[in-house]
């Protein structure tokens, strides 16, 4: 198969192209060539801004491809590309487009689990959920209007190695390795399903070869867990005690900024349905919630990223930690001044 990653440089894209490396397709990846990352032996780059229509035409005018994986979408958001552009240069000469969206693009819903017939993101297109629904819909309307090959997945939360999303696992890991209070809102309840990213890159390769895909979205992820449980599986893999802290809900609306990691608010109470995925995709996670996690640590235990001193943010949501922050409203909580 001849496969172009959009992407391809970081997390979810490298791990794609390795996927696709190890069944031993022809890979090239279309980035902007701004991050230096080794890819593997004989993998192709081609240099183009997604925002920039000119240089996307010159790359990609006349070209033809088995299957284009589009990992990069989240770009577009702030700056400004032009998707149907995309799909005009690619109509007629592709055999299958593979769209990574995100269960972001899910209106918010207490009734689960969420499937693919749930209500959409009404939020728009500058924000990100919105934006995820606006490409999907022009995904499927060109599918409709041409036979565009395009499918969508939704994936939950993903973790693993090469995450750059750095307020998730790799922010528990160290508060739980340096002793640090992790700070838990709504008692823990928060729920939210995750996914490791190899189990996501491998069914978006399969999802090439399956004519059924087409023209539909699938929910992908694995177990469903509370705020509490992800704790406490956390400190089993890395082997360390939690210092858990219980924020009560009323001080929350009191403090200038959050003093936990973005999965533990309530806007991301979720829980996916893989039940479609399941049947058309045969899909079947290798990685439950725990030996994912377990598999993480080991990678995290390896890299640099457990010797970082300074607070490391990611290029998505620009989030980040702030350890000190929430060592001080450990104090506030412990000491009973939360008013």
């Amino acid at each position: 198969m001849k496969a172009l990653v959009l992407g391809g440089s970081q997390f979810v894209g490298l791990h794609t192209v390795q996927e696709l490396v190890a069944r031993g397709h022809d890979v090239t990846v279309l980035n902007r060539g701004k991050t230096t990352t080794a890819l593997p032996a004989g993998v192709h780059r081609l240099v183009a801004d997604r925002t920039d229509n000119a240089s996307m035409r010159a790359a990609l005018a006349g070209s033809e491809w088995d299957a284009v994986f589009d990992v990069s979408g989240f770009v577009m958001v702030a700056g400004g590309s032009d998707i149907a552009f995309l799909i005009d240069l690619l109509d007629g000469r592709v055999g299958n487009y593979v769209y990574t969206s995100s269960i972001m693009a899910y209106r918010q819903s207490g009734v689960f689990p969420w499937t693919e017939d749930f209500e959409n993101n009404p939020e728009g297109p500058n924000t990100y959920g919105g934006f995820k629904v606006a490409v999907e819909t022009a995904l499927l309307e060109r599918h409709r209007a041409t036979g565009f090959p395009a499918s969508i997945v939704r994936p939950a939360a993903i973790y693993g190695p090469d995450n750059n999303i750095y307020d998730m696992e790799a922010a528990m890991f160290f508060r739980l390795l340096r002793g640090l209070p992790v700070i838990l809102p709504h008692d823990g309840l928060v729920a939210c399903s995750y996914g490791h990213v190899d189990d996501l890159c491998r069914v978006m390769v399969d999802m090439a070869d399956i004519p059924e895909a087409r023209g539909q979205l699938f929910n992908i992820t694995r177990e469903t867990v509370t705020v509490n449980e992800y704790v406490s599986v956390l400190a089993e893999v890395v082997g360390k005690a939690a210092d858990v802290v219980y924020i009560p809900t009323e001080l929350l609306t009191k403090l200038p900024k959050a003093p936990f990691g973005h999965l533990f608010g309530r806007m991301h109470h979720s829980m996916l349905s893989i039940e479609k995925a399941e049947r058309t995709l045969a899909f079947r996670p290798q990685y439950d919630f725990r030996a994912g996690h377990a598999q993480t640590f080991e990678w995290f235990m390896q890299s640099a990223l457990k010797d970082a001193v300074d607070p490391l943010k990611d290029p998505l949501w620009f989030a980040t930690y702030d350890f000190n922050w929430e060592a001080e409203v450990a104090r506030m909580i412990r000491g009973g001044t939360t008013s």
